[in-house]
């Protein structure tokens, strides 16, 4: 048999940085540097994700054909230079303060990279030199996000839309792809960005930039659009096929070290919201006010790129794709047929698509015909940990647990759930991407109306607004939420079916903002936020036939087919990965129980930690 081919691709010194493994084409395993650190959106070099990757495929650094960077960037630095000089003497202090990183990691990426590879301990140990490191090369920016969405779609044809913050130059892209061609059809460049626009009112309502926007996102439905035309006449020159301008008299982002002016502060009257403050009316109208803003510049995207290309397949990637709710209008009113999203969309999904572009355009290898399922694998690319494993770091810690057969566990997790307990859930292969897929979850009874508090303020230690997930058995989500098809990457917002909504009385009707968080919405409370809408997953049996197995047996105990599904961390924590992680935070939350693999651990049995260090503290909050 020939020799397979390994290609290891990276992106590093942004944020989120991450590793990923492919052997001939196909991904063996992939993922974030913060997992390993426990350091949220670690930008570092992926030194433990790329040691897991290679350890995964037992090779070492020696026997990869080559590694890939995600980025260009002495493009990027051209950028940084250019848009100083196109705004000096304004913006000097950012330009300072940029300088020193560029000067000294940056510019000289591939002398830094190469440094980086040749002490990764397998390497050294090997008694490998530096001339053996397998060639460097990079791919750029946009093109790692279209290629992460085009070759791991299900599709053979897609027009694939990228949308993020910014690239090298890019912000917004448009490509064709077919086979393994993906060519690049039109651009919108920085400073126009529609995912730097999103991320300004992110800071200005004083959440943290490239991590809160998930958190305006779900603020949106507390408010009304009454910035809407406002955003519309003063920020954003919008037109009919969706291309855009922003006029930057009111940004500070090429200038300064803040997002926003006091210009932008002055056109919505006042300074931006100061962090951990209560969040009020203005926020939450701000919120719903650019989420719709942001909805139509999507919508109208993706029909011209529907009628440039008659292409029926459309693929998403950069971070915009991952609102979702975007997603469902998308999906909902959108013109095209099928619509794909990468799971890990943001600058960690980089390093996924600069190792295909490798495989596909610099080797010219082909793709295999698609089969109707994507080539994810689910997500799940993570690290696993086996029964002698998880034993060992549970002894090491001190638990008290039972060793249970699955049948046995299932149908105890099961009654536990159903009895309003709320459950650490960790088995099988970690995610990829930001989102916990039942590899890595908190679950718990979508039909309990307490449930959402408890898990927000109780042991997820953040804002009460936040809604949370539905986890649903594939072949019932028609049932639930007006949705059909898959949704497995937890990607698509979708309303909750009508005859599953409590109405509102006229009186209720006449609330705004954190006083509809305590109205009962429909028979599913947990999992439905106070537009009547849900983040839906869909759960397959050969993805992750586990969680499967548990969803199938609680509807068997219930009726209910469907849990809520949140990721296993706490605020300002990144997403739990080995077993002793995961009994570290269950020690310091309020969870009820915590399963691993086969091990399952009530909280009334365990000792008292020794380190009661208040998990509030020791991550900074995001």
């Amino acid at each position: 048999m020939p020799t397979p081919t390994h290609i290891l691709g990276i992106s590093a010194y942004y944020h989120d940085s991450a590793a990923a493994l492919l052997r001939d084409g196909e991904v063996l395993a992939a993922a974030q540097q913060e997992r390993f650190t426990r350091k949220k959106h670690d930008p570092d070099f992926p030194k433990e994700a790329i040691e897991y990757c290679l350890a995964e495929a037992g090779i070492g650094l020696k026997d990869l054909h080559s590694v890939v960077f995600y980025d260009k960037p002495l493009i990027k630095f051209e950028r940084l230079l250019e848009t100083y000089l196109s705004y000096a003497p304004h913006g000097f202090r950012s330009f300072v303060a940029a300088m020193p990183v560029w000067l000294k990691e940056k510019l000289y990426l591939k002398a830094t990279l190469k440094r980086e590879l040749a002490a990764l301990p397998g390497f050294k140990m090997a008694g490998c030199k530096p001339a053996q490191l397998p060639p460097l090369l990079f791919a750029g920016h946009h093109q790692s996000h279209a290629a992460s969405a085009f070759y791991f779609s299900p599709f053979d044809r897609a027009a694939v839309l990228c949308l993020d913050g910014v690239g090298e130059w890019a912000t917004t892209t448009a490509w064709v792809g077919n086979g393994r061609e993906l060519k690049p059809l039109w651009e919108i460049d920085f400073p126009h960005s529609l995912g730097l626009l999103y991320s300004a009112f992110t800071y200005f309502t004083g959440f943290r930039v490239n991590s809160g926007e998930y958190k305006l996102m779900g603020l949106a439905p507390y408010g009304r659009p009454v910035y809407e035309n406002l955003i519309r006449e003063k920020l954003i020159d919008l037109k009919d096929d969706g291309t855009f301008r922003l006029d930057m008299q009111y940004f500070n982002y090429c200038t300064g070290l803040t997002m926003t002016n006091d210009k932008f502060a002055a056109l919505f009257g006042g300074p931006p919201r100061a962090a951990e403050s209560p969040v009020t009316q203005r926020e939450m109208d701000l919120a719903a006010s650019i989420q719709k803003v942001t909805e139509d510049v999507v919508l109208r995207l993706a029909r011209t790129l529907h009628k440039e290309t008659g292409e029926e397949n459309l693929c998403l990637a950069g971070g915009v794709a991952l609102n979702c709710v975007a997603n469902g209008r998308l999906v909902r009113e959108g013109p095209f047929k099928n619509i794909w999203v990468q799971p890990a969309a943001g600058d960690a999904g980089g390093a996924l698509g600069a190792a295909s572009i490798v495989w596909h355009e610099y080797l010219g290898r082909e793709r295999p015909a698609a089969t109707g399922s994507d080539r994810m694998r689910g997500g799940y690319l993570g690290p696993h940990y086996g029964a002698d494993e998880v034993r060992r770091q549970l002894d090491a810690a001190g638990a008290v647990y039972q060793e249970l057969p699955d049948a046995e566990l299932l149908s105890q997790l099961a009654t536990i759930l159903a009895d309003e307990q709320v459950v650490g859930w960790v088995q099988g292969r970690m995610e990829f991407g930001p989102r916990a897929l039942g590899g890595r979850s908190i679950i718990g009874d979508p039909r309990s109306a307490k449930m959402q508090s408890i898990m927000n303020l109780k042991i997820k230690y953040r804002e009460s607004f936040r809604p949370f997930a539905p986890a649903v058995l594939a072949d019932r989500v028609g049932d639930y939420f007006e949705h059909e098809g898959e949704s497995p990457y937890m990607l698509i917002v979708a309303p909750v079916r009508e005859n599953l909504r409590i109405p509102l009385t006229a009186e209720q009707e006449q609330l705004f903002g954190v006083e509809k968080l305590q109205l009962k919405r429909s028979t599913l409370p947990a999992i439905t936020h106070v537009d009547y809408s849900a983040r839906v997953q869909t759960v397959h049996e050969e993805t992750n036939p586990r969680f499967h197995r548990l969803l199938t047996e609680f509807n068997a105990q219930t009726g209910c087919p469907v849990l809520v599904n949140t990721s296993f961390n706490v605020r300002g924590e990144p997403i739990v990965c080995t077993p002793a992680d995961a009994y570290r935070c269950f020690l310091r939350t309020e969870m009820d129980y915590l399963v691993v693999e086969n091990f399952l651990m009530a909280k009334a049995d365990q000792p008292e930690p020794a380190d009661k260090t208040d998990w509030r503290t020791e991550f900074a909050l995001d």
